[in-house]
């Protein structure tokens, strides 16, 4: 696992498929966005206190949608810290192990990607504290709210920081060779429609589930990206 610096109170954590973000508070209240994939959480404490933070100052963990890539540790660290999980009422039942994953539409292109990332182990049944929905406020950084950007799954969010400018797009909006449309989505159009609405925040700084983030010119190259007939994909 990488842990790399993006802003003085946010940083990336990022494993070989897919990333979580680690978010200080000024008293060093911490907050995850999502928890990268099952057996992570031993690193990711590591990578908090190398910080000279504590992991037991975790105080939630906001997953972006119901995936393995995103969801795998939060059952660990939250049983470890007593950290609080927080998810999107549409993925919870998902997420707590009562209904299966919901199988994406794949373009053909998509398949074998698609595959990759069932190599992951899938992440077990994990407790959610609190079920939120659109334009509920998180708790932390001053404001932060929950974006439905439905499309991947249906309770797929984003996290806005308008304080901050910064933006947690999870897997609607990747960044992988540019910035475009996220993959494996449920319903193709409400992706579309939902990276549309989280370019039109116009954040200095946005991160996604999969790719490099965006930290200068952020708001023209989301914009840009949601405008174009196909939205960055091939």
């Amino acid at each position: 696992m990488d842990l790399v610096e993006l802003l003085p109170r946010l940083h990336l954590l990022r494993f070989p498929i897919g990333q979580a973000y680690l978010w200080r508070d000024e008293r060093e209240d911490l907050t995850l966005v999502d928890s990268g994939p099952v057996g992570a959480g031993t690193q990711i404490a590591a990578a908090i206190r190398s910080l000279g933070l504590r992991p037991e100052n975790l105080r939630r963990i906001v997953l972006t949608h119901c995936h393995r890539d995103h969801v795998g540790s939060a059952a660990e660290l939250s049983a470890r810290y007593g950290a609080e999980v927080l998810a999107h009422a549409l993925d919870t039942p998902v997420i707590r192990g009562e209904l299966p994953v919901p199988e994406p539409v794949l373009l053909d292109w998509e398949v074998p990607l698609y595959a990759h990332g069932l190599a992951l182990p899938a992440a077990p049944p994990t407790p959610v504290h609190r079920e939120v929905q659109d334009g509920d406020d998180l708790g932390f950084a001053g404001g932060a709210h929950v974006v439905h950007a439905p499309g991947h799954t249906d309770g797929s969010i984003g996290v806005h920081l308008p304080r901050h400018r910064v933006l947690f797009t999870g897997d609607s909006v990747a960044g992988v060779g540019g910035v475009m449309l996220g993959v494996f989505n449920t319903d193709r159009e409400r992706a579309r429609e939902s990276f549309r609405r989280l370019a039109a925040l116009a954040p200095s700084t946005v991160c996604f589930g999969h790719g490099d983030p965006v930290t200068e010119g952020a708001a023209a190259v989301l914009a840009a990206a949601a405008a174009s007939p196909e939205q960055g994909q091939p």
